[in-house]
Order: C-alpha cells, then structure tokens, then sequence
C-alpha cells in the first residue's frame, strides 16, 4: 500500500508523456501484484490420482450356510437364535459372496491382538503395493499418510508399520483415525485436503480398512449379533495430490468436501446410528428414532453443500417450501432439492438394503444410482469406510462416469456424523472392468432381488 501511495504522490511531477508512461507501468504492476496475491492466497485443487480395492482371497468366502453352522457350534445358539440370524443375513442385500478374515473361520475365532495385526498386514499391504504400481509412485515420494479403522488402534499404530514395511520417510507426516465408523474413509480426505492446503506440492495416501478379527461377538444378545452378520472384509488406498501436473492424468478433482456431525443431540447421540438398529432388528421404536437421527443428519449434510452446489432455483424452491411450511402450513412437506441436476453419481452407505433404497427414495434417485451402492453390498457385503471406493470401482467397471461429471461419496458413521465428498471427473476412465476387485463379477451385475422401482424418476 505504501508503495502506491509513493507511486501516485510521484506522478504529480511528471510530463504528460511520462505520466502514461508511468500508468502504464503502474497498470502492470498493480495487476501482477493483484495476480499474486490470489495465487496465493486461493487453496490449490486436489486432485484424486488413483485409489485400489482388495479383493479377497476366494477361501475368504463365507457362504450363509457356513456362517450360521459355525456360529451354532461357537455359540451354542438354540434354533430360535439361528433363525434370527439367517433372516437377518436373508433381509440384508448381501450375497453368499461375502469375506471374513481367516481368523474367524476358526472354531472358536482367533479374537487376538496378534490375528488383528496379522489381518492389518494382508489387508493393506495388497491394496498399498497395488496403488504404487498403477501410479508409479514411489514411497519415497509419499508426503503425507492416513489410516482409518474405526475399532481396531494398536501401538505401535497401523501407519507405524507401513512406514516401517516400506521405508516411508522420516519425516513423513502419519495419521490415525479411529471410532469415526463408516463415515472416516471420507473424513480421511477432508484431512488430507486440509494438510495439503498447509504443504504445497505434496502427495497423501489413505488406507482406510475395518479390522474384524478382534470385533467379533461371542455372546447371545441379539442385537449384537447383528454385527457378526453384516460387516465383512474390504480394504482400499487411495491417492490424493495437489502437484499442478496431476491435472493432466488424475482421474478426479475434488470440489466439495461437507462434514457435519450430531453428536450435540442427545437423542441423536444414544441411538448412535447402529447399522444393525437401521435395519429394524432390534424393535420398532429404536428403529424410528435411528432413522429419525439419520434423516435430520443427513438433511443438515445436504443443506450445506446444496447451498454451495445446487442452481439459485432449487434454492429458491427449497427456501419457499420451508418459509409455507413455517408461516402457512406445518403440516406442508419441505422440498427436497434435486441434487440430479448437479451429481450424476451417487455412492451411499451400504449400511443395508433398507438404508440404501430409503436414501436413494428421499433424495429421488434414479435405479441407476443407487444401483452400485446396493450391488457393493450384495457382492462384497458392509466392508465399512472402504464401501465407498468399491462402488466408484463398479461405475466404472461399468464405464458409466464420463469427463466432466460429478460423483457424490457419502459416508455416515458412529457419532453420529456425515461427510459428503462430490469429485469432478477429470479424464476419460476406460478399462477398469478387469483390474480392479469386480474383475471376475462385473458381467453379472447388476442382480436384484425385487423388481426395480418404475416410478423413480
């Protein structure tokens, strides 16, 4: 500022030649110094470079008929109880397709803490080494490095022995998320781009996993088998830059990242949104208030980032409907924004089919975009945070995600809490069916198991 003052208090003792001159001169200055200023003070793009999912080993598998056998034995479970768990497992979208670690197909399970570290190595390990290959990275050239497991937070922590496998830098900056649910491989990115606003020119990998060695239920309380029901094996890496040249092959730029969280509500807090309570198994009224905590989290989630992306006439209605509904009429329902004019792509929680479908129906999705969600977990079951990034494998297993458009993720977890990611398709992706974890099944998808809904639209 004092060198403008300067330079205008000199311009009065020029020349009219030097005067335009001068101006011209100070015209350049002054946008050159204004260019800078917003180059850097603006937050680089992140850019989704690649990401790998594991696909378990085949003698992983875990048909219904095994699981329930082995949990008769393990439990002594009455017939009553095993009835119980094969509706669930029936009721939940999930296949007979679905992973468990080897150290549940023991009798009894190996609930260790050696069998959880063992079950971290071969989880990891594949997806990270995968991850290099496709990109070409080095470890060396790894800044930054996040790992998210919600019920699993050993010491040394998992990023420790990463770092120790692969020789990662000493200065590495390493991170561990856990007790955040489904909802933290999506919260992982929200922290990577927060770190790489901080370190410029930099590169952040995320491994994001649910360790189930050590979380396995051995008693008879029936909403806590429930558990033992649903999640199953899945792990994925995933990287994330801000270097200017990933523009030019990264497959993603991020453009919105939303967190919001109701742990303040006290009844929003107690029913925690418990997978298992969303399914409806453990008595009516639970299932009212879950639901009820879910629809006002996710309500508050949409409401932020609508007001960033939506078009000024879905605002408008939505504005309206409330403003009717709180002078006029209460009994008025308020509009919900049609998030399809701005997000092509949508991958929800695979909490279960139930939790898909009543998202998929309040949002007013099309069948197609609720379809990788639902058959992520039929084929592979809730594997968790790491749900996300199969179901962006089967869009584009199927080639369906073109230049230029958008891809919702949305994860909900423990808390409860909500984080909505919305990336921009950066380049053509073609070829994928056959390197990624739908390699063998992608031509049988998609299956359903009820007719698909006509009327959504």
């Amino acid at each position: 500022m004092s060198l403008i003052l300067f330079c205008l208090f000199s311009s009065l003792f020029l020349n009219q030649t030097q005067t335009h001159i001068f101006l011209a001169i100070f015209g350049i200055l002054l946008f050159t110094i204004i260019k800078t200023y917003f180059f850097l003070s603006s937050s680089p793009s992140i850019y989704l470079v690649d990401y790998s999912c594991l696909k378990p080993p085949n003698y992983w598998r875990v048909p219904f008929s095994s699981f329930l056998e082995h949990s008769r034995i393990v439990h002594s479970l009455d017939q009553e109880s095993v009835d119980f768990m094969s509706k669930i497992l029936v009721s939940s979208g999930q296949s007979q397709t679905t992973y468990i670690p080897p150290a549940l197909h023991f009798i009894p399970p190996r609930s260790t803490h050696e069998e959880a570290i063992n079950e971290a190595q071969i989880v990891l390990f594949p997806v990270f080494e995968n991850l290099l290959s496709k990109t070409k990275l080095s470890p060396s050239d790894i800044d930054i490095i996040i790992f998210n497991c919600s019920g699993f937070c050993p010491s040394p922590s998992i990023s420790s022995i990463i770092i120790n496998k692969y020789s990662l830098r000493e200065d590495i900056k390493s991170y561990n998320i856990s007790g955040m649910g489904c909802s933290a491989s999506a919260l992982a990115v929200d922290m990577a781009q927060n770190l790489l606003k901080v370190h410029k020119n930099s590169n952040a990998v995320i491994l994001s996993t649910e360790i189930l060695s050590n979380g396995w239920y051995a008693g008879k309380d029936k909403s806590m088998m429930v558990l033992n029901c649903l999640f199953r094996s899945g792990s994925a890496a995933i990287l994330i830059t801000n270097k200017p040249s990933a523009r030019r092959f990264s497959k993603y730029r991020l453009l919105y990242a939303v967190r919001t969280q109701a742990a303040f509500n006290d009844t929003a807090y107690n029913s925690a949104i418990r997978e298992e309570d969303c399914e409806g198994n453990t008595g009516v009224t639970l299932k009212k208030d879950v639901l009820h905590a879910a629809g006002e989290l996710l309500r508050s989630n949409f409401r932020v980032l609508g007001n960033s992306i939506l078009p000024s006439e879905e605002k408008i209605r939505y504005g309206l409907s409330i403003m009717r509904k709180k002078v006029f009429d209460k009994s008025t329902q308020v509009y919900v924004p049609n998030f399809r004019k701005v997000i092509q792509h949508y991958c929800l929680p695979t909490s279960g089919k139930s939790v898909i479908t009543e998202i998929g129906k309040k949002m007013k999705l099309k069948d197609e975009q609720v379809e990788a969600a639902l058959m992520t977990l039929h084929r592979f079951g809730n594997q968790s945070s790491s749900s996300l990034w199969y179901e962006l494998a089967y869009m584009e297993a199927k080639e369906r995600v073109k230049t230029g458009e958008r891809v919702l993720q949305m994860g909900m977890g423990s808390g409860p809490k909500c984080t909505s990611l919305v990336w921009e398709c950066n380049r053509p992706i073609v070829g994928e069916a056959h390197k990624g974890p739908w390699d063998d099944s992608i031509h049988r998808y998609p299956v359903y198991s009820h007719p698909i809904r006509k009327d959504n639209i």
